[in-house]
């Protein structure tokens, strides 16, 4: 477990960081911010594609796959609908909660709640030795679809804000046509798959995205075409052809494991980057002053806290689901396991504060977000423990 400490240091780091940054000139800020979001997007990308090289998508099963996206949507739904009611009947000023712009921005708000944090969720419960667990494949699975509906929904309550827009058509039409290229061409590509040529591939992905972006945002600055690099990362670790002998989970722990060099080699960077994802999920948090919505730090931790309980208890849902699969341990295991959120939390709040919402309601997101991330390291370690007292961290090793 000591990975899983040394990760939560490095998240606490990166928290302590994005407070401090105000303090660089203005004229330095705004590059400065930009470099962050790159290349936390880069190191996304990097993790997602190892992700998708280790995932497997059985043909028989299109019926499984429409359950557990059912299932994530829900998740993803619980929380947003507790946070943006919380925020619309207790902290919008009196009489508002009656108008269209206050639901507009509650849902935009509350909907930083719903999506769980892929990249911490997968580097922490593998340095946690979980990888090769029924929690960890049923997590990756509910992770990404929860991930992708939050994008989704993300459209319509975009459209509140400023109208139908074709960017907007775009970006769906985008999301289709690599969901099918991720089931038509599984294990189809045939390419390098060592650390290098991975993170050059990344860095492609993020910089093309970003080319994108900047590209859309000189016709239309206010709906640019935004692609997560979450979904191309996975889709291209989909399409990838593992070598002969090359298997998921290789370094899970497993027992018979023979670990040759170029094994270690690139397990060592798969650590050293997702230790730098850590920090830079936590250098893209928003900055937070109470005295600039004109609170107190106590009324602020206060409503931090019982947001932080309403959208964890959001996540419960699939306690309730594949009962026939797993023992109610390895279930409450999944939900405690997609509590943690990061990088597309922090981007929804972005995307809010693009809008101009302001207020309390922000802060209270950011600080919930942050608690979040510093409790990563805990809530690994109760998933630890319910599967060990289930037995379920010993399955396939």
């Amino acid at each position: 477990m000591r990975k899983v400490v040394v990760f939560s240091c490095l998240l606490v780091a990166g928290l302590t960081g994005s407070q401090l940054l105000p303090a660089l000139s203005a004229d330095l800020l705004p590059g400065v911010r930009d470099a962050i979001r790159i290349v936390t997007t880069t190191l996304l990308g990097f993790l997602m594609i190892h992700v998708g090289y280790e995932f497997e998508i059985d043909r028989s099963r299109l019926r499984s796959y429409a359950v557990d996206y059912g299932i994530a949507a829900t998740a993803a739904a619980f929380p947003w609908i507790f946070c943006s009611l919380y925020f619309l009947l207790v902290l919008m000023p009196p009489g508002a909660s009656g108008s269209f712009d206050a639901w507009t921005q509650a849902l935009l708000t509350g909907r930083f709640a719903a999506p769980t944090s892929a990249g911490i969720l997968f580097s922490m419960l593998a340095a946690a030795g979980l990888s090769a667990t029924w929690m960890f494949r049923k997590a990756r699975i509910l992770a990404i679809f929860d991930d992708l509906d939050t994008v989704l929904l993300m459209i319509p309550l975009k459209m509140m804000m400023v109208g139908v827009r074709w960017q907007l058509a775009v970006i769906i039409v985008l999301m289709a046509v690599q969901v099918w290229i991720a089931w038509r061409y599984l294990r189809c590509l045939r390419a390098p798959v060592t650390w290098p040529w991975v993170l050059g591939y990344a860095i492609t992905i993020a910089v093309v995205s970003e080319a994108i972006y900047a590209a859309s945002k000189l016709i239309d600055d206010v709906v640019p075409i935004h692609i997560e690099v979450l979904l191309p990362a996975f889709v291209l670790g989909c399409v990838l052809v593992r070598p002969v002998g090359a298997e998921p989970h290789a370094d899970d722990g497993r027992e018979g494991h023979q670990e040759g060099p170029e094994d270690a080699r690139e397990q060592l960077v798969s650590t050293l980057v997702s230790g730098a994802f850590m920090v830079f999920v936590g250098l893209s948090m928003p900055v937070v002053d109470p005295g600039a919505s004109g609170t107190s730090w106590g009324w602020l931790a206060w409503h931090t806290l019982v947001v932080t309980v309403l959208a964890n208890l959001g996540k419960m849902f699939p306690l309730f689901c594949y009962r026939s699969e797993a023992d109610w341990r390895q279930r409450l295991a999944v939900c405690i396991g997609m509590w943690p959120r990061g990088e597309v939390g922090a981007g929804v709040l972005v995307v809010s504060l693009g809008y101009g919402i302001a207020g309390p309601m922000v802060s209270v997101a950011t600080f919930s977000l942050a608690l979040n991330l510093v409790l990563t390291g805990f809530f690994i370690l109760m998933v630890k423990r319910l599967l060990r007292r289930s037995g379920a961290d010993e399955v396939d090793r």
